[in-house]
């Protein structure tokens, strides 16, 4: 498939640094059943497409192959994980993750650590469902947000075991922050589509320091 040409925010043409903006008063939640809970802000990363750059041209992104089904498979879509003590590629992440530590320190408990970067190059790019229970046991509760860069692409969450999907269409500096029970109660995925879309890149901050 043909990459199709990036479409840039209206609210990115800028020339200024990016920078994030407010979160209290800004967060939507959204409760969910079983204990799970999903916060929600558009437009969080302001100059966000210069962040973009900046991750496809400076992050090491690699290929890997994992096992499925008694057969070796491509990933569909290119990766890189910082730990705690690797610097992040771009300074407003470094903002963002000490940002949501703040924000999120009562219900946490505890910083956010890693970086988990996942580059969604096409609409062939994709993540089945899952829930993230890395560095956990899968009894654990655990915090996951993302912040996304480029292209929007819908995020769906659904009850573990099946049921009505909710659907987030992340891009241009989006934030969503999964918690509570989310990760052991609901699996979430991005689909392929057929649509040409451009890249984005989906930046993930978990609190555990372990790849």
């Amino acid at each position: 498939m043909t990459q199709a040409a990036y479409q840039p925010s209206m609210l990115d043409l800028t020339d200024a640094a990016p920078t994030l903006g407010p979160m209290a008063g800004r967060l939507r939640r959204h409760r969910l059943s079983r204990g799970a809970w999903v916060d929600h802000l558009p437009g969080w990363v302001r100059g966000s497409d210069q962040v973009l750059d900046t991750l496809l041209r400076e992050v090491p992104w690699r290929a890997e192959r994992r096992r499925m089904y008694d057969a070796d498979v491509d990933v569909p879509r290119l990766l890189c994980w910082y730990d705690g003590d690797r610097e992040l590629p771009h300074p407003v992440l470094t903002a963002a993750r000490a940002a949501l530590s703040r924000h999120y320190a009562d219900e946490l408990g505890e910083p956010f650590v890693t970086a988990g970067m996942c580059l969604y190059r096409t609409g062939r790019d994709s993540v089945a469902w899952h829930g993230d229970t890395i560095g956990r046991s899968a009894h654990s509760d655990t915090m996951v947000a993302i912040v996304s860069f480029g292209a929007p692409r819908p995020l769906l969450l659904r009850p573990r075991g099946g049921g009505t999907s909710l659907r987030f269409p992340l891009g241009h500096g989006d934030l969503v922050v999964m918690g509570g029970s989310c990760q052991r109660t609901w699996e979430h995925a991005v689909p392929k589509t057929a649509r040409p879309v451009g890249p984005r890149v989906s930046v993930q901050f978990r609190p555990v320091d372990v790849a």
